[in-house]
């Protein structure tokens, strides 16, 4: 079988715009369907506490389902053998299923139990189509380069790209679908065309990577490994760089997840307003250093290594938790107090996103690792773990999220505003009515519940973000100059 097995300096340098460019539509789906679906669930249907419970636990069960199957998919995809190579096919059949899956999420109108049966199916079916394209796009990062400083700089990229697209994603959201900006003035309306915009850019950005990557496919020349849990497992058992990178990672994504996941958007809400153009501004401004990190982050890791850039960016990050809790806790519910917070998420975010990139880049060279002790490569089965834990932290930050809205009783200020969502969208009551009436219920809400959401907020994402130093600098090993001589290494031997 004649197949590629070097990439051309050209075709490198395609790959490094071509590549980043394919996940900046998944990237607004992702943002959409993870960090909103619920939110927009709150906000437009009638819940009761049965409900609500009912849709946590099916989020729960869809997710650790779907970190589940990510080994499994990651298994499948090293066996498939087509003429387009075993990454290109998923890539295309997962982007048009998850697109489909998507618009039915924000735009099938159901309520009661069946609403809660249809968003059950709906999730599940997401869990598997959005798995599919996933562990394709993220597997094929290894078979580009095994450059360290090329990997550098294409994860760089790509999270750029992503941050872009999701940070996008949540500018808009909010500034569309909440508030007087919302299209066709109500909740419901606005999500369900938002949901079809992203869906449709969502696969034409993605054929940036179909067509326009080229990658190593010496592994077509090879004899695929039979699908089974054994090997994910003994994958994952006999790299002990690779395991400590799984209880890291999850400590990460518990941190990273939970602002975004709907306590940040429902405490912006409940202190300033039901105005989506604040929350934009908090997440978008919140996340714009982010940006700033991954341009920068090749020469930064050319003049630190990682375990240095986290010690540094982990006194940012606890200064911006800190900074939010001051604004929150001890300054007046203004404007300077809001601004004064969102600059503590801006520096809050820009460490977590550094702990991100190093995360992302510690697992993925476990590749040669795992070459070098076990003789193979098994990308796609490594390149699986990052989305297992990120969907498994993102469980376990749903059922934080439930527990403290039950807690802080924030289900009974929500059923308020999806009735009037409801009304607005039904016609019985004006924009303007449903604007007056919203800001009433608004205006209810006590500071026990502001600052309960505030203070889940900020410490649990902090503590999870000193674990994750602590744990990374004492166990992790494969540091820049251990990675360059295991590279070395398995040049010589395959030299011999």
């Amino acid at each position: 079988m004649n197949e590629n097995t070097t990439i051309t300096p050209e075709q490198a340098r395609r790959n490094l715009f071509m590549f980043p460019l394919g996940t900046f539509g998944r990237d607004m789906i992702y943002n959409l369907f993870t960090n909103y679906l619920l939110l927009y669930v709150l906000f437009t249907h009638q819940l009761t506490p049965a409900q609500l419970m009912a849709i946590t636990g099916i989020m729960i069960g869809a997710r650790v389902f779907d970190a589940l199957n990510d080994p499994l998919m990651g298994n499948i995809i090293e066996r498939t053998r087509t003429k387009w190579g075993k990454y290109k096919p998923w890539l295309l059949i997962g982007i048009l299923s998850t697109s489909v899956v998507v618009y039915l999420a924000f735009n099938v109108r159901l309520e009661g139990w069946s609403f809660i049966w249809f968003f059950g199916i709906i999730y599940f079916l997401y869990s598997i189509t959005y798995t599919m394209h996933d562990i394709a796009y993220w597997g094929m990062i290894p078979a580009l380069s095994k450059s360290g400083s090329v990997r550098d700089k294409l994860t760089a990229m790509t999270n750029l790209a992503a941050g872009v697209g999701g940070g996008l994603a949540g500018l808009f959201i909010p500034m569309l679908t909440t508030g007087s900006g919302a299209i066709g003035g109500n909740a419901q309306t606005a999500y369900g065309v938002v949901a079809l915009a992203f869906c449709i850019l969502a696969p034409l950005f993605l054929m940036f990577t179909i067509f326009g990557v080229t990658e190593d496919r010496s592994y077509m020349n090879t004899t695929p490994p039979p699908v089974s849990f054994k090997k994910i497992i003994s994958t994952i058992a006999n790299n002990d760089q690779l395991s400590w990178m799984c209880l890291i990672f999850l400590l990460h994504q518990i941190g990273a997840d939970l602002i975004v996941g709907g306590i940040g958007s429902t405490y912006i809400y409940f202190t300033y307003g039901y105005r989506g153009g604040l929350y934009s501004l908090f997440s978008t401004i919140g996340l714009s250093a982010s940006g700033i990190l991954l341009i920068a982050y090749p020469w930064l890791s050319s003049k630190w290594n990682r375990k240095t850039l986290m010690k540094g960016f982990g006194l940012i990050l606890t200064a911006g938790f800190l900074i939010m809790l001051i604004a929150g806790l001890f300054m007046p519910t203004n404007m300077t107090s809001f601004w004064i917070t969102t600059v503590g998420y801006m520096l809050a975010q820009l460490g977590m996103n550094c702990y991100y990139v190093i995360m992302m880049l510690s697992i993925i060279n476990t590749v040669e690792y795992n070459e070098y002790k076990n003789g193979t490569r098994d990308e796609a089965i490594i390149a699986s773990i990052r989305p297992f834990f990120t969907k498994f932290g993102g469980a376990l930050c749903v059922l934080l999220t439930t527990v403290t809205y039950l807690i802080f009783g924030v289900t009974n200020t929500t059923n308020q505003i999806s009735t009037f969502e409801q009304a607005a969208n039904m016609g019985t009551i004006t924009e303007a009515e449903k604007l007056v009436q919203i800001d009433s219920v608004i205006s209810s809400v006590t500071s026990t519940q502001s600052h309960g959401l505030l203070i889940v907020m900020c410490l649990i994402p902090f503590v999870m973000m000193i674990g994750t130093y602590l744990l990374y600098k004492k166990h992790y090993m494969l540091d820049e100059n251990e990675y360059d001589r295991i590279v070395a290494e398995l040049a010589a031997r395959s030299a011999k």
